[in-house]
């Protein structure tokens, strides 16, 4: 049967799709590894997030928002990162409920190894062949992807089903 719907974007949705399920497949699992500590991609998207916030200055629920999880996913993430002793959790004076987290020296050394690493043996290919594609075309890309995301927000079943 031929999937019409898709028309001349087949190959784009199929390997997007395939994307998608092998990045999930991996996404929680603790297989990643540095100076003994394990992680995660979901920890350490985390912990790139908080270290490009330290400049934006965003709320920890626009962080989660940015990452596309669920605050109290987000939250189980950075208390599994305190737990490894890459981030530090500090109240903010005058409030009982606001927490400022921070990388610690040692969540950035873990995060300047692994982004070499992710670049290397990852990314990197596919930052060559998005070369080919002129730099005006791409932020196309990054439309289509959020319009399909804005798209699909409307099927999320509940925002604590989302991250399952």
């Amino acid at each position: 049967m031929k999937l019409a719907w898709m028309g001349e974007y087949r190959e784009v949705v199929e390997a997007l799709i395939r994307y998608c399920n092998v990045y999930a497949y991996v996404y929680k699992s603790e297989k990643l590894c540095h100076e003994g500590v394990t992680y995660s991609y979901a920890q350490i998207q985390v912990l790139e997030y908080l270290l490009e916030n330290e400049e934006k200055k965003e709320t920890m629920s626009a962080v989660a928002e940015r990452l596309g999880v669920t605050r109290s996913n987000f939250t189980k993430i950075i208390n599994r990162l305190e737990e490894k002793g890459l981030v530090d959790k500090n109240y903010i004076p005058g409030s009982r409920k606001s927490i400022a987290v921070t990388v610690n020296d040692k969540g950035r050394k873990l995060y300047d190894t692994y982004s070499k690493e992710i670049l290397r043996w990852h990314f990197g290919a596919m930052f060559n062949e998005l070369k080919e594609i002129p730099p005006e075309y791409r932020d196309n890309i990054s439309k289509a992807l959020k319009r399909a995301l804005e798209a699909g927000a409307s099927y999320r079943q509940t925002e604590e089903g989302v991250d399952d």
